[in-house]
């Protein structure tokens, strides 16, 4: 059998099963490695409920990152979306645009062979959404990365380890809420969006997985200095994430000043307890501290 043929598939649009992601990986001489957090899913119910969850529109581009053997790239497709995949793996990426002329013939598909947390730009039209189910290894430092260099992407839906589904998506004051919570919460809105059975991948993980939404907003920081107060907002919410046990004001002496009272000083004039933890500040709040350390004359300027 040729490399880029799947033995039975028909011309006919389908999307990849059992049988033919064992095909595909046996024709590629792909073993799922966990370095690069690979597992494929291979239930078409699942692929489309994805789809259906991500409100995909005929026509709009969409960017998927990991799109391995293409399980989640033929859904898309037959969605009637423009697919942009960005996939790490040389063989994978080499093989995913005779998949979907086999399986999809007539669709819109680029390929793009590169680290995700290396893309800054993308051919074509810029996509509007981000649909992917990410590696476990990376899912959060990916997104965080894509929300930053790719303004385009107005929403989204990802399917990641549950552990890190709940965090991304917690309030303050809950017990998984922590640094990647505040720092999505920079870009936009964020809600657990159902879970997702351990069966429905290849090989079977040994942790349970669950989609996590999006939807892009404002940032909250001042459009003229956005990127420099997101940068000094993040490194405030790492320290207080570092040392989550301890009061701000401890937590956050060496980024305000180097001793508690001086921390105390900032946290004092940006209107947050000094008394407080990290779990208990918003996004807003971890600002007005990054305001009122950057401008110690009159506030939060």
């Amino acid at each position: 059998m040729h490399r880029h043929e799947v033995e039975g598939a028909p011309a006919q649009p389908r999307l990849l099963g059992p049988a033919e992601i064992r095909d595909l990986a046996g024709i590629l001489d792909v073993t799922p490695t966990k370095k690069l957090g690979q597992n494929f899913v291979h239930d078409g119910n699942t692929v489309r409920r994805i789809v259906q969850s991500a409100g995909v529109q005929p026509g709009e581009t969409v960017l998927e990152i990991g799109p391995g053997l293409g399980s989640l790239t033929l859904g898309l497709l037959e969605a009637g979306a423009s697919v942009t995949a960005v996939e790490i793996d040389g063989r994978l990426a080499a093989q995913l645009p005779h998949t979907a002329a086999l399986m999809q013939p007539g669709t819109d598909l680029t390929v793009v062979h590169e680290d995700a947390l290396k893309v800054v730009e993308l051919p074509g039209e810029p996509p509007v959404r981000l649909v992917a189910n990410l590696p476990y290894n990376v899912s959060v430092p990916v997104l965080l990365h894509l929300l930053e260099h790719l303004p385009s992407l107005r929403s989204g839906i990802v399917m990641v380890q549950a552990e890190v589904g709940h965090r991304l998506a917690a309030a303050p004051g809950s017990k998984v809420y922590g640094a990647p919570s505040v720092k999505a919460a920079w870009y936009g809105d964020w809600r657990t969006a159902g879970q997702v059975s351990r069966l429905v991948f290849w090989p079977v993980p040994n942790v349970d997985s669950v989609l996590v939404g999006f939807e892009r907003t404002a940032p909250p920081g001042d459009p003229a200095g956005t990127e420099e107060e997101r940068r000094a907002t993040f490194a405030i919410v790492d320290a207080a994430f570092q040392q989550r046990r301890k009061m701000l004001r401890q937590a956050l002496s060496g980024v305000l000043g180097g001793t508690s009272a001086t921390a105390a000083e900032v946290l004092e004039r940006a209107g947050v307890d000094p008394q407080a933890r990290g779990e208990q500040l918003g996004v807003a709040e971890f600002l007005a501290i990054a305001r009122a350390a950057r401008f110690p004359s009159d506030g939060l300027g």
